[in-house]
């Protein structure tokens, strides 16, 4: 791990974090989204310009770090596996598998899309956190991260394939996740489908559905099932799933719901719906979604992702030049300025549409490498560049430019 550690409980520094958004400049417009994208039914809606407006203030590469707000689940499971409870370790990893989805909830703004080279640095050491992503690929757009914790390392990168329908949005994830703990035990698994409905009519709203199985290298491995929602749900948002051993056999049965909980008993519970055994002496909770933010707007952000483009004090002087939290488009959004952020994202988008050639001319992801099974993989040097403060071979891809200088940079 790197960064100082001082005197506290936890043994490291604890950092002030803010607990609001800047209040807005301006007052926001509303926009019609219909008359956006009424004529890119069946498009892919990555290479749909939409105004700043329809945009939450963090980017897609911060959004991969919201997965880690439960990260102290990882942290229990090294701890269970250290004392040879197997069992405990692999129920922790589906509760954090779980976890990720729980922000999602009421988030009705899209994430920014990353520039080529973009990168997002969170250093966490009152979670013990270190965690780091790159946009690596603009077409198809592809981000990779890698994630320290305390006794374990998390690592991936992710495509969502889009499709829209006139009236809902299919998010279909690629790419596998990967958690290794120090001991050697690894586990590995993919994202389910995520379905945004509702866009034009009604009050819009995000499901999460498909088999998640969770395939571990030791003793156990997990199967989830994120429920569909239906008109007529009473109860959405469901999971549930079993724990099972080398040979099929059920030795632990999962259920909850992604946006609140996950408990678990032990042994199979036959049924397809929730186990009828909710209390506390027969089910054991394993996650509890943390209460929303105090100081909500229409973004809908949780106190964790409040602070994710905060730049803390004396942050600023160590951050590369491609760090999201310097896109000044996302930041005027989150300061309200919006005719600024409309006009900075246009500028930036004209900049984005010659990235593919940029691309096509030999450019190479900075900090990760795509090995055999075409998979990126961080090669290190980050943290080390970082504290030597040390930026060499990472462009200005936010500041002025002009087709010249991008045809001469490949």
């Amino acid at each position: 791990m790197h960064g100082d550690k001082e005197d506290c409980d936890s043994g490291y520094p604890q950092i002030e974090r803010r607990k609001k958004l800047p209040d807005p400049v301006l007052r926001e417009k509303g926009v019609s989204l219909w008359s956006l994208i009424k004529d890119n039914v069946g498009k892919d809606l990555t290479r749909v310009c939409l105004p700043v407006y329809f945009n939450e203030p963090i980017s897609s590469l911060q959004k991969c770090f919201e997965d880690l707000e439960y990260s102290d689940l990882l942290d229990r499971a090294y701890k269970y596996g250290k004392e040879g409870n197997s069992l405990q370790r692999i129920l922790n990893v589906a509760a954090f598998a779980v976890s990720g989805y729980s922000s999602s909830e009421g988030r009705h703004c899209k994430p920014f899309n990353p520039l080529l080279g973009e990168t997002f640095e969170a250093d966490y050491p009152e979670k013990g956190l270190h965690f780091f992503s790159e946009k690596v690929s603009h077409h198809p757009t592809l981000l990779a991260f890698h994630c320290e914790g305390k006794g374990w390392k998390f690592w991936g990168d992710s495509n969502l394939r889009s499709k829209f329908s006139g009236r809902s949005i299919q998010l279909d994830p690629v790419g596998v996740l990967t958690l290794e703990f120090d001991d050697g035990e690894t586990f590995q698994w993919s994202k389910v489908t995520t379905n945004i409905y509702n866009l034009i009519l009604g009050q819009v709203y995000c499901d999460h559905h498909g088999l998640m199985q969770i395939r571990g290298n030791s003793q156990y491995s997990c199967k989830l099932k994120f429920k569909e929602q239906s008109i007529i749900e009473r109860n959405p948002h469901q999971v549930h799933g079993f724990v099972e051993d080398h040979s099929g056999k059920k030795v632990a049965t999962l259920f909850g719901k992604w946006d609140d909980s996950m408990y678990y008993v032990n042994g199979e519970v036959k049924g397809s719906g929730k186990p009828k055994v909710c209390c506390p002496s027969e089910a054991t909770l394993l996650w509890k979604r943390n209460e929303p933010a105090p100081n909500r707007t229409r973004y809908n952000l949780t106190s964790f992702a409040i602070t994710l483009n905060e730049i803390t004090p004396g942050l600023q002087e160590k951050l590369p030049p491609t760090d999201s939290r310097l896109r000044p488009d996302q930041r005027h959004l989150e300061n309200g300025e919006f005719d600024g952020a409309n006009s900075e994202k246009q500028r930036l988008e004209r900049r984005q549409r010659m990235s593919r050639k940029l691309q096509e001319s030999g450019w190479k992801p900075r900090w990760f490498r795509k090995d055999g099974n075409g998979s990126y993989h961080y090669v290190g040097g980050y943290w080390e560049a970082r504290e030597q403060a040390n930026w060499d071979g990472c462009p200005d891809i936010f500041g002025e430019f002009n087709e010249e200088t991008v045809d001469s940079s490949g």
